[in-house]
């Protein structure tokens, strides 16, 4: 049984890991996802029709703005809304005719998500001509900070364990050995007085 999706978007993204993860997550939102690691990858555009591009602008340096400018460019995608996903970024300095959302990663999914529904209403608006309500930054959650200071510390946690365990076998080898091969202690004999 194929499955149906609402709304297409398209996910531009280098890190194949990352990528997968966002597209897993969208689609089990009800979307389809169309991946590619760079804009050149991303072939079919034309008869999928994606609403909304997120787009990695992480890279080497003046490769973020040459990627977006190209993004804009681009006759298909020009007027589609963008969710923009950077270690830092600017959300003043991106010049853009059209809403621009963006996430700091590490990143809610929750933000993602309510990122990519703001950008499919407005690019349906955009679509039926009507003038888009702004969209504007989420503000940063500190829910994925505290996720990973808690895989930090079970992970430490794991490591000591595994240290405590080598350390009292290594005692018990030890002693072992020590109790085995090298203890054994001559009787002497008791000297007594004469006399």
């Amino acid at each position: 049984m194929q499955r149906s999706f609402q709304h297409t978007i398209l996910l531009i993204e280098q890190d194949k890991f990352l990528r997968r993860m966002i597209a897993l997550g969208l689609q089990g939102q009800g979307m389809r996802v169309i991946e590619a690691s760079s804009l050149l990858n991303a072939h079919g555009l034309e008869k999928q029709h994606p609403e909304v591009v997120i787009l990695d602008i992480d890279g080497e340096a003046g490769r973020d703005s040459t990627l977006l400018t190209l993004v804009q460019a681009h006759p298909l995608l020009a007027r589609l809304p963008l969710v923009l996903l950077a270690w830092e970024y600017g959300p003043d300095s991106i010049p853009s005719p059209i809403p621009v959302a963006c996430l700091t990663k590490p990143f809610d999914a929750r933000a993602l998500y309510l990122d990519v529904k703001h950008a499919l209403a407005t690019s349906a608006a955009l679509r039926s001509q009507v003038a888009p309500a702004p969209t504007s930054c989420p503000t940063p959650t500190i829910w994925p900070m505290v996720t990973a200071a808690g895989l930090l510390l079970a992970f430490i946690g794991l490591l000591l364990q595994l240290a405590l365990t080598a350390i009292g076998l290594l005692i018990v080898m030890v002693a072992l050995l020590w109790w085995t091969l090298g203890s054994r202690v001559e009787p002497q004999p008791v000297m007594t007085e004469a006399g």
